[in-house]
């Protein structure tokens, strides 16, 4: 019995020992993994410089890549984009509200908060009230862009617009600290958004060739080049008119420029300089159909985005706050529109 006894006592033993070896080991490996996923997370960029790094990519044009839209392709998150459209919105909010808390006349530290806020705010809610139209109109000339990616695209000219307008804010700033004129204040930054806005047209229409551009067994064929086509024809002329004698010219039939052929085919019609020199007909252009398109969505996007962007701004005013007007979220009176307000501003400054 005690042999028996003993026995089950150094099983016991044993077994603890193998338990506990097993529990070492297992700490030692959790102790590793969690080193390692320290280390990876050190490793990582920080969130301020991966932001950065997004802005930068987009502006180079890294995100929207030509041959990502021909594919109907744009992988830029939209959070990203939301967050760094808000982030620099309120940065040029700051700068555009400055005026209002440093004014001599009636300071409004209310109304730099708020105008920090509605900068951003702007472009964000213009963009709700817009992207049904925009998205509809870009379907109907068969676009490439699902509505996940025309968001997409949206928010990156957005950003685009909005990443300039942030970098305009040191100048708006200075401007502030020399000037006490509410006019020039509101026609500088009408002036700002409007090369902001420029900025932003430019990215999308790049986007747009790109998402509209055909494949290349669906392009039209391209027309011969000018320089061989001009030695062949020059060639040509030589060999007709080397045995003319005096002021005899070329008429316009040697070179196949009939009336009849050119209303039939379209093509350029020459000139009366080209036919008395001898020049060669220069082949007309053939436009892609699908960068016509392209064309048509941009110019219809530019005007819903501009009207409601203007009328929007108006809505959200005031930005700067007028100093003879109290401070106030919203304006309440509705009887003028924001391009009426310009030209006012415009005739107070030239007065």
């Amino acid at each position: 019995m005690r042999a028996r006894g003993t026995a089950r006592h150094r099983d016991r033993a044993g077994a603890s020992d193998v338990g506990g070896g097993a529990r070492s080991v297992r700490r030692r490996r959790l102790g590793a993994l969690s080193s390692f996923a320290i280390f990876e997370l050190l490793a990582q960029p920080l969130p301020l410089k991966r932001f950065f790094s997004t802005i930068d990519d987009l502006l180079r044009g890294n995100l929207t890549r030509r041959e990502d839209l021909a594919a109907g392709r744009i992988d830029i998150p939209v959070r990203t984009l939301v967050v760094a459209g808000v982030l620099l919105g309120a940065t040029y909010g700051v700068t555009m509200g400055l005026f209002a808390g440093l004014r001599s006349e009636n300071p409004s530290f209310a109304q730099l908060l708020v105008t920090t806020a509605k900068v951003p705010l702007l472009f964000l809610l213009t963009l709700v009230v817009t992207y049904p139209s925009l998205y509809v109109v870009s379907a109907m000339f068969d676009s490439k862009l699902e509505h996940a990616q025309t968001l997409r695209l949206l928010l990156a000219a957005m950003t685009a617009n909005l990443a300039l307008l942030a970098s305009l804010g040191p100048v708006m700033a200075f401007f502030t600290f020399c000037t006490d004129s509410y006019a020039f204040m509101v026609v500088l930054n009408v002036l700002f958004f409007a090369l902001a806005g420029l900025v932003g047209l430019g990215f999308l229409r790049r986007a747009l060739e790109s998402v509209f551009e055909a494949p290349a067994s669906q392009r039209p064929p391209a027309a011969a080049s000018s320089a061989a086509g001009g030695e062949q024809a020059g060639d040509g002329v030589d060999d007709r008119t080397a045995d003319r004698s005096g002021d005899q010219r070329p008429s316009a039939d040697e070179f196949g420029w009939t009336a009849g052929s050119s209303a039939e085919s379209g093509a350029n019609v020459p000139s009366q300089h080209e036919i008395r020199r001898g020049l060669p007909r220069s082949p007309a252009p053939q436009v892609d159909p699908r960068a016509r398109a392209g064309q048509r969505v941009f110019t219809l996007w530019i005007v819903i985005y501009a009207v409601v962007g203007a009328q929007m701004g108006w809505i959200l005013r005031p930005f700067i706050g007028a100093p003879d007007l109290p401070f106030e979220l919203f304006r309440s009176e509705r009887d003028s529109n924001f391009f009426a307000a310009v030209m006012k501003a415009l005739g107070t400054l030239f007065q």
